[in-house]
């Protein structure tokens, strides 16, 4: 078992209860996906910066990315429908745990001036995205074999019925908000 969802049983859970007072175990909130997502505009017209970009992101997950195609063309971007724009990956069970404990113990500490994620960045149904501008905070990835720097978005979707819920049940699994 994962050392982080160890963590959430024997901690969050009951500190959970306690300060929200939950009736039932099953009421607690728990992190359901994590989505990592890197956008790469190039990939359109240069398609190896796209496999690039699937195989860091396969190696940061430890699974395999999938390619996003676009929607809508837009002439301004010349981009036509169907074209690929970028990689996608969704962790759940063991994968996510062990994701979400190598970001905030290991990668997020690398950010240069850290100061801690903004507390803003709920969408008002529990899920939380952080925007990561260097995706090299990772230490999976060898810096000789990566092509271009990527920023990347992650969102952490819960089950939690509100963003005070949310933020609780982060920052008690340990993710170094700004105070």
């Amino acid at each position: 078992m994962a050392r982080l969802k160890e963590y959430y049983k024997d901690t969050v859970i009951p500190a959970m209860i306690n300060k929200f007072g939950y009736k039932n175990v099953m009421q607690v909130p728990r992190i359901e996906k994590i989505i990592i997502n890197m956008g790469v505009g190039e990939g359109s017209r240069d398609i190896k910066v796209l496999d690039a970009a699937e195989i860091d992101l396969g190696l940061i997950t430890g699974q395999k990315a999938i390619t996003t195609r676009s929607k809508k063309a837009i002439s301004a971007f010349k981009l036509r429908v169907g074209m690929p724009i970028g990689c996608m990956v969704t962790l759940r069970g063991k994968r996510m745990y062990e994701f979400l404990d190598r970001l905030i113990n290991v990668a997020i500490p690398r950010v240069k001036d850290f100061r801690g994620l903004n507390h803003k960045s709920f969408d008002g149904r529990g899920n939380f995205c952080i925007g990561i501008k260097d995706h090299m905070i990772f230490t999976e990835l060898d810096y000789d074999k990566v092509l271009q720097s990527r920023g990347m978005n992650i969102v952490a979707c819960t089950t939690a019925k509100t963003d005070e819920e949310a933020k609780e049940l982060l920052l008690l699994m340990g993710m170094p908000f700004r105070s």
